[in-house]
């Protein structure tokens, strides 16, 4: 399922975080691509609510990063109360981008020795309205551990009776166990590919550790898209394929394999 076409980020823009372009472009095509993806998060709350929802990658610099905060912004830009979270304990960004302290954020939260510590004293408030950040505070020895723990799986709860939406940015799954073992325990997880650079391999091995964790996979993000040649010189394009599409394309190969064996 594609939508449109995407650019490459300025990497100007990058330097501090990563590109907002929902907010400093609204009304451009990137940004009608992220509200799209949104769009289709929302679709999937008929049958199962969805609240909390994780990006994340097989690799670094797929550009999870740059999705999660852009379609944040967009559930917030639609009235959703959403609070986004860097959990990326090895990689953070979200301070860069938003332009706030990390001095105190996840892991100040997580390592706490009262358990009774109120999130709302290092939860950020991003300059967008309805959209809080959490950032992830200083690099722990143990990530694995403190993203593995009962304590960070009470902070989600909680934070599930605060906001609409509970978007988590973690790190690649084939860099960081503690992923696999966070999404099991979530409402969905979105993959972000970056075509070109992903390793197919990879990306295979991640959905593979992904599903051996029973995480609910409602799709994948596909980066940095061929554009075909498009004449509205936009080089590169963005698609989201969700886990209905891939369903129905099994079954059509699954019918078409029985056509071909009947046809012998």
């Amino acid at each position: 399922m594609a939508f449109g076409r995407k650019k490459h980020l300025d990497k100007d823009t990058m330097k501090n975080g990563v590109k907002l372009i929902t907010l400093a472009n609204p009304q451009s095509v990137i940004s009608e691509q992220f509200r799209n993806i949104r769009t289709n998060i929302n679709f999937m709350n008929v049958d199962k609510e969805v609240k909390t929802i994780v990006f994340t990658s097989a690799m670094a610099s797929a550009g999870k990063s740059t999705v999660s905060a852009n379609v944040a912004i967009t559930m917030a830009q639609a009235g959703k109360k959403t609070i986004l979270i860097d959990a990326d304990l090895r990689r953070p960004t979200m301070h860069s981008t938003f332009n706030v302290s990390n001095s105190n954020g996840l892991t100040t939260l997580l390592t706490s020795r009262s358990m009774e510590m109120d999130a709302n004293s290092v939860i950020r408030e991003s300059g967008v309205e309805n959209l809080s950040i959490l950032t992830a505070g200083p690099i722990p020895p143990n990530p694995s551990e403190l993203l593995s723990s009962k304590h960070m799986l009470d902070l989600i709860e909680d934070l599930k009776q605060e906001y609409d939406m509970v978007v988590l940015d973690l790190a690649p799954i084939l860099d960081a166990g503690e992923t696999q073992q966070l999404t099991s325990s979530l409402d969905g997880t979105i993959l972000v590919v970056r075509q070109s650079y992903s390793q197919k391999s990879a990306v295979k091995r991640a959905v593979e550790l992904l599903k051996l964790t029973k995480s609910p996979i409602l799709g994948y993000v596909m980066n940095d898209v061929d554009a075909d040649g498009d004449e509205t010189a936009m080089d590169t394009g963005m698609a989201m394929v969700t886990a209905t599409d891939m369903a129905k394309k099994r079954r059509r190969r699954g019918s078409l394999g029985e056509r071909s064996s009947s046809c012998r």
